[in-house]
């Protein structure tokens, strides 16, 4: 007799149903077992294993060949949710025809990235969209809804977006804590991420490893209070990887691991990426927490919903409904277009005086430079199937006889102290080389997973490379290598045929590597002075902080003394760029920086500057040809004088297609229409502390900002030009019209991209310069016009008001402003909203909370307790001041009372006048141990209030009573 079907196994069946009887089934070890990034399999039930997690940010990563597009700045810098959603539904169609070859693909996909490009110095702000809010969730949306699919029902694969919360540098970040004030959180950090979940296609959030406001992501309040609110959906929690284990090993926020994974449960995180493919460590601590009654059964019964509401939505369990079980766009024409397309609509044109589009049948173009025969990938970058490189684009639209190349690196040999010089032995296969590269860097990554930590000692088994080949040795003549200089003294050395200088595990340097790659590069060294004269150089590898060694068996990095080296060049990149430069009708400087040195995850920049070999090149160029165009290809912005540069672009690294997409732009294919997604400083002075996360306070990103750019946000320039007029404005209802015409008035045919921007006229608290409310790109023949209209919620134009803890639109003027940056305003409106009028502060009713004030001094916000809540201090232990304007105390308040923990002095005063009253705050057992005191005060009326903090204290709260 054939035993039923269960009922999890019913597709018509709800989903809801499904759930319930398939976790009733579940015994108790299992639903645990489930909470593992890799949940292992139920045979019983006939239930497969599952992992979350893989990496799909602008193409499949990590899993061999995939088609690869732009970086997801670049995506961003296109500024056309359109052309994301196409890349989205080609990346997610990759995912499933990986997956039907090999079940180790997941579906479970970790992107986008949505954290916001608040600093540019950030590492990884190759993986951001845009400094923008709106942009960034316009962009995310549409990549979200691509990877989702269209069905009603399944889901082609379940985007996780990251990184859970205001996560915006590398140093120190698994310690370092942001103060994000609630204006910030809500108006800035909060915003990408809920308009994102808010469209409905989002499976989930992965936490970040920083702490806000003194309390670790992986246990933030804000995922039950604000994430789990703005959807119907279950989402899914993934924490980011060893993030667990850091509460307790390097944020000492938990004594123990159970307290610790307890607490990330509890506060939302559903599935633990911890200790790579071993579940056996989280499985114990999860046990142990229940037996200590942390943790009960229905809490992990919550987690495991989650869970199987994302497997259910995935077709795991209806395999034969399934639309998207028997995908096998791979690689295909389409997707191959698509790179190419977005590859060139990501090219943003910064500067041209006439140089471009490059035009003549008998032009001569020299393209020289660090990137002129490059296609650089990423961390999160699949492994290349096509490949074109800016060098090999223009040769093929130009023709190979009208285009040189020079390089611009230095031609040096390593003279040892002996008197012989560094030698590379015979190149092996070029393609077996290749290959085990690229083998070699997919077997790192899938090793470490998203985000593995290489903080303390080095872990061998993240040094990737080859121990077949021989190693470097010494002799009389040795080899010429070239160096290249990325900045910081940071360089990396390459042998003739092109292997970079690597080392493996068993410590030997060799000519290895096609690229510098992996967790922990091991391709890149620096050359340290051995004294002020130049008295020769010792060459420190950077992988494993170990100076280089000649000894008997073979060049290494332990096993020796330190070889004192003697740099003899033979020809500097300089002079090989001038001799390119002086035979050419034109010259392309293509320079930016590697994806996998000097800012990248783990890694953040030091500066804007571009390196100084890059600025030597070109110099060279320009001195030699002052028609010289520089192509910036970097995964963020730069600050470069381009006074006597006639002509520059932006790209970010554009995938596969870069080189094809460049030339097509650089020719008058294709006119350029990239906007930047965020500012280029003028210099390193513009730029606030990597950690200072007050967008508002510091005056950060366009919208607060308020020196000169370089180029400001949203700039981009064309080939065509277009004239902006007929502004309209209308409000009415809950929603402001907005309506303009835009016309093509140059003779190509090209994309605009519309920007509307508002401000406040008159706002009673400091609010953007402008803010982006809207726009469209639009493609526009010559002479064409395009009507655009734009309906705005009235909650476009609201700000975050603390003296409410609610979202408010204050009654009076807003400016519109519609153009083509957010400098470039070519229209102007003026509309009035009612709004809600600013009411007084009901201090006697409510009091005040410490981390609701106007404006501060000084001051950082903590965490209340290791749960929820924000307390305020000195942020140095010193002093600190908070302002609280338009508090009303009535007919009077007779006293007060502060509730703080640590130690320390709060005093009052009203109108900047005179301390009116002084508590003393005796010291408490721990931050957390909070306690009231209390002092006599006479006030009336509306006051505005000032909080002097001195000392370690942490205030919480401060009431009034009559």
């Amino acid at each position: 007799m054939t035993a039923p079907t269960p009922p999890f196994r019913d597709a018509g069946l709800p989903f809801a149903k499904r759930i319930d009887d398939l976790l009733e089934r579940l015994l108790p070890e299992e639903r645990v077992a489930m909470l593992h990034q890799y949940g292992p399999a139920v045979e019983r039930l006939g239930v497969a294993a599952f992992r979350t997690g893989q990496e799909a940010l602008h193409g499949v990563a990590w899993t061999g060949p995939a088609t690869v597009f732009p970086q997801a700045v670049g995506l961003g810098a296109t500024w056309n949710e359109d052309l994301v959603r196409r890349v989205g539904e080609a990346v997610s169609a990759e995912v499933r025809a990986m997956r039907s070859r090999d079940d180790r693909v997941g579906l479970n996909v970790w992107a986008p990235t949505v954290n916001l490009l608040r600093h540019p110095l950030w590492g990884r702000n190759e993986e951001g969209y845009s400094e923008d809010p709106r942009l960034t969730s316009a962009v995310a949306t549409a990549y979200t809804r691509g990877l989702r699919g269209d069905h009603p029902v399944y889901w082609r694969t379940a985007p996780v977006l990251k990184h859970w919360l205001a996560h915006n540098n590398e140093t120190d970040r698994d310690t370092s804590s942001g103060s994000v004030r609630p204006r910030v959180l809500h108006e800035y950090d909060l915003r990408a991420f809920r308009a994102t979940v808010e469209a409905g296609a989002v499976a989930g959030v992965m936490p970040a490893y920083n702490l806000v406001n003194g309390r670790p992501n992986h246990v933030s309040p804000h995922l039950r209070e604000h994430l789990r609110g703005w959807t119907e959906q279950d989402l899914l929690v993934c924490s980011d990887a060893g993030a667990p284990s850091n509460l307790v090993d390097s944020e000492h926020y938990f004594d123990t691991h159970e307290e610790a994974t307890a607490a990330a449960l509890l506060a939302g995180v559903d599935s633990f990426t911890d200790h790579g493919t071993d579940s056996s460590i989280v499985v114990e601590r999860l046990r142990g927490a229940l037996d200590l009654g942390l943790l009960t059964g229905a809490d992990i019964a919550a987690a495991v919903r989650r869970q199987l509401s994302v497997r259910f939505r995935l077709g795991e369990f209806d395999p034969l409904v399934d639309p998207y079980a028997d995908t096998s766009d791979f690689d295909t024409p389409a997707h191959r277009a698509l790179a190419r397309e977005a590859a060139e609509q990501a090219v943003v044109l910064l500067k041209n005086d006439g140089l471009l589009p490059l035009t003549g049948a008998d032009t001569r173009i020299a393209v020289v430079g660090l990137l002129a025969d490059e296609c650089k990938l990423d961390w999160y970058s699949g492994t290349l199937i096509h490949r074109s490189t800016p060098l090999e684009g223009l040769r093929e639209r130009f023709g190979a006889d009208r285009v040189v190349h020079a390089e611009g690196v230095d031609r040096v040999r390593l003279r040892t102290s002996a008197g012989t010089c560094l030698r590379v032995p015979g190149s092996p296969d070029a393609a077996d080389t290749a290959d085990t590269a690229d083998t070699a860097d997919t077997a790192t990554a899938a090793s470490t997973a998203e985000g593995a930590r290489t903080e303390g000692a080095l872990d061998p088994a993240l040094i990737a490379g080859r121990t077949d080949l021989a190693p470097l040795s010494a002799d009389g003549t040795g080899t010429e290598l070239a160096l290249v200089d990325w900045g910081g003294g940071v360089l990396t050395l390459r042998a003739p045929d092109g292997r970079y200088l690597s080392v493996a595990d068993d410590g030997f340097v060799r000519a290895s590597a096609d690229r510098p790659g992996g967790w922990v590069v091991q391709e890149t060294f620096r050359l340290e002075p051995l004294d002020s004269h130049g008295n020769g150089h010792l060459l420190r590898h950077l992988g494993t902080d170990r100076y280089v060694c000649v000894t008997a068996d073979g060049v290494k990095v332990a096993g020796g003394e330190p070889e004192i080296f003697e740099l003899e060049v033979a020809e500097r990149g300089e002079d090989a760029v001038a001799r390119a430069a002086a035979e050419a009708d034109v010259v392309l400087v293509v320079a930016g920086n590697d994806p996998h040195v000097n800012g990248r995850e783990t890694e953040d920049r030091t500066t804007l500057l571009l390196p100084s070999h890059q600025r030597r090149l070109l110099a060279a160029a320009r001195a030699a040809n002052p028609r010289t165009a520089l192509v910036v290809t970097s995964s963020y912005p730069y600050a470069v004088d381009l006074a006597d540069v006639p002509a520059a672009l932006w790209t970010a690294h554009g995938g596969q297609a870069a080189g094809t997409a460049l030339a097509r732009v650089l020719a008058g294919d294709v006119s350029p229409a990239g906007r930047l997604p965020q500012t280029w400083y003028a210099s390193d002075a513009d730029l606030p502390d990597l950690l200072d996360y007050d967008v508002i306070g510091g005056r950060q990103t366009y919208l607060y900002f308020e020196g000169t750019p370089l180029f400001p946000f949203g700039h981009g320039l064309s080939y065509a030009s277009f004239a902006y007029g007929g502004l309209s404005v209308h409000a009415g209802g809950r929603s402001v019209r907005v309506a303009f015409t835009v016309t093509n008035t140059g003779g190509t045919e090209a994309d605009e991209v519309a920007q509307l921007y508002g401000r406040a006229a008159a706002p009673p608290v400091p609010r953007p310069r402008r803010e982006l409310l809207a726009h469209r790109r639009v493609r526009l023949a010559p002479g064409a016009t395009v009507a655009l209209s734009f309906e705005l919620p009235l909650s476009a134009f609201a700000f975050w008001d603390v003296a409410r803890s609610d979202w408010r639109v204050e009654p009076g003027p807003y400016e519109l402003l519609a153009g083509a940056s957010s400098e470039d305003v070519r229209l102007r409106g003026t509309v009035v909203l009612d709004g809600t009028a600013a009411t007084p502060r009901p201090v006697l009713e409510r009091g005040l909370d410490a981390a609701d004030f106007d404006e501060e001094r000084g001051a950082a916000i903590v965490d209340r307790s290791r749960t929820s809540g924000d307390a305020v201090c000195p942020a140095d232990g010193g002093e600190a001041e908070l302002l609280f304007r338009s508090c009303d105390f009535g007919a009077g308040a007779r006293t007060v009372t502060v509730v703080a923990a640590g130690r320390g002095t709060i005093g009052l005063r009203l109108d900047g006048g005179p301390v009116v009253a002084r508590l003393d705050v005796p010291a408490t057992p721990g931050p957390y141990d909070q306690v009231a005191v209390t002092a006599p005060v006479r006030v009336d009326g509306v006051r505005d209030l000032r909080l002097g903090l001195r000392g370690p204290v942490r205030l919480v709260h401060v009431g009034f009573s009559g």
